[in-house]
């Protein structure tokens, strides 16, 4: 609750009330997840009256919402500059670094919440939530061979696992994925079914050595006249997945689909999607294609369910085993080499090309810079040029930007997904710069 010398500050007390109210307009807003006028209102508020903590605290958790990570990380710290007995901003900047992998940071900021409120059962489960990844990273840091570590896919037996009698779910024929399985699967995962672990593994290993195989930037070809379908971010919707399908089509070898990353996380059945994509990938592996989104990482599967989802239905194993497979998924497609396809978007060079995007080495988690950072991070802004990413990581690349990429690579325009288009998609910048987004109602 604002008090009253917060309020008023130097402001009037008119103008003091029309803050409270726009502030009373947002959190409305954001009862109801419109985040985007949640942030349009206490902004409102914060020109009127830019002396109040608690606007900045709550605009901060509008951000993270959205995603804006760099935004909401600003506006914590600056909850935290006027207030330093302001608790929840310490809070709002701990989840700000996590979502940006700044796990020590916001280790600091839990135990200051913590000190604050002993009692706050949320706030000690995030602590420690926090502090189990901070020893994590040191423990594998300590014991890291970078040419010898172990693969979790080299430990998995499959031998080992039995097929219960009493299975009735969608069985591989002979090991191999077929149409049949790909329809009995769908079928089954629509009444809440589940896969049988030993099919699962069976598939993410594959699936891994299917990856593997490809190149960094993944060259197709479209037959004249051939329809071609892009599909954006998915984020574990799986009745959205399958109305896609009812409506354009199920994928063949005639009815090729590109998935342009973020399969996972948010939505409740992410394991349910991956498995499905995965699936259609290993069916026709020169018709459907997959590419990295900025969640396919370790640090988001942790921040945003995928990896308690996978724990919860499958194991702790099969979590880690994702994440290779995830580090092995193609940063960006070329169709016809006249249009490219990554997640996220442009770079904070007007050099780059499409050999040194064939030449990144992939197999990681997504580092905090460089081009692989921004083929899945980055952002389209109206303005001219370039600025610092709303997310935090990556950047932000206007239409002079595009301009330059598309003519010095020889492309017709880009196709990028990342962001949350009311329509589907969205043109900008003279047409050179396509969003796609396939979640509808996603917040």
């Amino acid at each position: 609750m604002s008090t009253n010398s917060e309020i008023t500050g130097k402001n009037s007390p008119e103008e003091a009330e029309l803050a409270e109210k726009f502030k009373t307009e947002a959190n409305e807003c954001f009862k109801k997840q419109d985040f985007n006028k949640a942030i349009e209102l206490y902004s409102k508020a914060i020109d009127i009256n830019p002396n109040v903590a608690v606007y900045y605290g709550n605009r901060s958790i509008a951000y993270l919402k959205t995603e804006c990570f760099g935004y909401a990380l600003t506006d914590a710290s600056k909850a935290i500059e006027l207030d330093k007995t302001y608790v929840k901003g310490y809070y709002r900047r701990a989840a700000a670094h996590m979502s940006l992998g700044k796990f020590k940071l916001a280790l600091r900021d839990y135990e200051t919440v913590t000190t604050a409120r002993p009692n706050d059962k949320d706030a000690k489960a995030k602590y420690m939530e926090c502090n189990k990844i901070v020893k994590k990273i040191a423990f594998e840091k300590a014991i890291a061979v970078d040419d010898c570590k172990k693969s979790i896919a080299d430990s998995i037996n499959l031998e080992n696992m039995v097929i219960e009698d009493e299975y009735l779910g969608p069985k591989l024929e002979d090991g191999k994925v077929t149409e049949q399985f790909m329809k009995d699967l769908m079928e089954s995962y629509k009444k809440q079914g589940k896969l049988h672990r030993k099919y699962a593994y069976k598939i993410l290993l594959d699936v891994k050595q299917l990856f593997m195989s490809q190149p960094s930037l993944v060259d197709i070809k479209i037959e004249d006249k051939n329809k071609f379908t892009v599909c954006g971010d998915i984020h574990g919707q799986f009745y959205d997945l399958m109305n896609i399908f009812d409506l354009n089509g199920l994928p063949s070898t005639s009815n090729p689909y590109l998935f342009n990353g973020d399969f996972v996380d948010r939505g409740s059945f992410s394991v349910e999607c991956i498995f499905t994509l995965f699936g259609f990938k290993l069916l026709y592996p020169d018709h459907f294609f997959m590419s990295r989104g900025n969640h396919e990482s370790q640090t988001m599967n942790q921040m945003y369910g995928f990896e308690g989802e996978v724990k919860s239905k499958y194991t702790a194993q099969m979590s880690e085993l994702f994440t290779e497979v995830y580090n092995w998924l193609p940063l960006a497609h070329c169709l016809n080499s006249r249009v490219l396809v990554m997640h996220g978007g442009l770079f904070s060079r007007d050099d780059v090309t499409l050999d040194e995007i064939r030449k990144i080495d992939r197999n990681r988690q997504p580092p905090e810079d460089g081009v692989m950072c921004e083929l899945l991070w980055s952002d389209p802004q109206e303005q001219q040029g370039r600025a610092p990413s709303k997310r935090g990581v990556g950047v932000q690349f206007g239409p002079d930007v595009t301009e330059k990429f598309v003519e010095l690579n020889k492309l017709d325009y880009i196709i990028r997904s990342h962001e949350v288009k009311n329509e589907g998609y969205e043109k900008a910048h003279t047409g050179h710069c396509i969003t796609v987004f396939s979640a509808p109602n996603y917040w």
